[in-house]
């Protein structure tokens, strides 16, 4: 088993910190906000409004869990001492598979981006050569990590800050776009109004919304690493609203005031759209190192939580052979682990060779599925915490168990959106296959 004490706390504050902010950044924002977009129009921007006090709330419960037990390691522990240890067994290993697709939804994004500047070159190309580079800073001390990540979360923050701040100038100044498109708040309704494609069109949305939060739980895996964890993530918790209202409704808003929403691109960045059409060729090329900096972030922080997850899940295996992937290295880190998961990762420069189109959406699905469901647990987890804790709570979860609820309600009608679609439905068949794998799986566990 992967001793408690074996992790050393190398974690800072700042590291944390910008770790919670650079999570609700990534390529959800970047490439997905165009798919979403264009399937609700003005209305995104409810959707994310919504989406985003549900996953504060998520937090809030998984933050009291995390602190009720400071020898927790992950919140997998939490699920474990109150769902049993086959539900944990079931939801670590979806949990490891969640951070897989989610990786693999970078790596091909990155490929993506890399069509801006070097259009013939196949996009599986710079995906690859980036999950190598970013296998070997994994494999170096968990400070080197915080510290690329730290970096890579400030660059995403002061660019989206620098956007905004951009375009309201150009808002401001009534700014004539090179197609004839004037910048003013009223084309949030001049195409259609702000539920321009319907009700429906506004649930289909909700797919790509969620994706642009999964791995928001991340701070949760950090527990064992954190060097003051009681301080650290309730302030990085607490700090997931304002971020929200900032990075995705005032990003959006601003895009959207700026260019017509109708004029967006499912397929590509708006960011990098909007600046390249409003005749800033070499602002459009800046954003876009940014949005590669954004799906680098992710992936790295994929290896880092497939990792740790992954040496958790076979620490206490029977065979040897197994239980020595859970083996830390000289720099204390989950080593063959995190080889073990860049090698699957992998896959995708693959399946980006063969079906380069459809990639992004099929990942993206498979990730926001299996994140649905382990939210839920954790949700699940809360409920059964509150009704097992005595003693007073630390860091109490606002409105519960009523709040709970209304978050189990909402996943609920996700899954449901996710079967309106073809594409989305086949996601969520693959995944529901996965599940009863792992849940047949879990018989030979003993459920303490």
């Amino acid at each position: 088993m992967v001793e408690k004490q074996q992790f050393t706390r190398k974690l800072k504050s700042r590291h944390i910190q910008l770790m919670a902010l650079g999570g609700t950044i990534g390529t959800g924002l970047f490439l997905g906000s165009g798919k979403a977009i264009h399937a609700a129009g003005p209305a995104i921007l409810l959707a994310y409004v919504i989406t985003g006090i549900v996953c504060f709330g998520i937090m809030r419960a998984l933050g009291e869990l995390l602190l009720s037990n400071l020898q927790y390691r992950s919140f997998m522990d939490a699920i474990r001492d109150y769902l049993g240890s086959r539900v944990s067994f079931v939801m670590g290993w979806a949990y490891w598979v969640c951070w897989i697709a989610l990786a693999m939804a970078e790596i091909t994004a990155i490929g993506l981006y890399f069509q801006l500047w070097l259009p013939h070159v196949p996009q599986w190309i710079p995906g690859l050569l980036t999950l190598l580079v970013l296998l070997c800073l994994n494999l170096m001390k968990v400070s080197t990590f915080g510290e690329l990540e730290f970096w890579f979360a400030l660059v995403k923050i002061l660019a989206i800050i620098i956007l905004i701040a951009v375009g309201v100038l150009l808002v401001v100044v009534r700014f004539h776009s090179a197609g004839g498109y004037l910048s003013t708040p009223a084309n949030l309704v001049n195409y259609g109004g702000f539920f321009a494609t319907g009700f429906k069109g506004f649930l289909l949305s909700f797919q790509m919304v969620v994706f642009a939060f999964v791995g928001i739980e991340m701070v949760g895996v950090t527990a064992a690493e954190a060097e003051n964890p009681k301080v650290v993530i309730p302030k990085a918790i607490n700090g997931i609203p304002v971020r929200i209202m900032l990075f995705y409704i005032g990003a959006l808003a601003v895009i959207m005031c700026i260019y017509p929403w109708n004029k967006l691109s499912p397929n590509n960045s708006p960011f990098v759209l909007v600046f390249r059409d409003i005749g800033l060729p070499g602002a459009a090329s800046i954003v876009n190192f940014v949005v590669i900096t954004a799906a680098a972030s992710a992936c790295n922080s994929s290896l880092y939580t497939t990792g740790r997850m992954l040496a958790e899940l076979t620490a206490n295996a029977r065979r040897p052979s197994i239980r020595k992937i859970s083996r830390l290295s000289k720099k204390s880190v989950p080593a063959i682990a995190i080889i073990i998961s860049a090698l699957v990762i992998g896959i995708a420069t693959i399946l980006n060779l063969i079906i380069p189109n459809g990639v992004f959406t099929l990942v993206s699905s498979i990730a926001t599925t299996s994140f649905l469901f382990v939210w839920a647990v954790i949700i699940l987890a809360h409920l059964k915490y509150l009704k097992c804790q005595h003693s007073t709570r630390a860091f109490k979860m606002p409105g519960a168990p009523f709040t709970d609820y209304l978050i189990l309600g909402f996943l609920i009608v996700v899954l449901v959106v996710l079967c309106m679609e073809k594409q989305t439905l086949i996601a969520l068949l693959l995944t529901m296959v996965w599940f009863i794998i792992l849940a047949i799986a879990s018989l030979a566990q003993k459920n303490d």
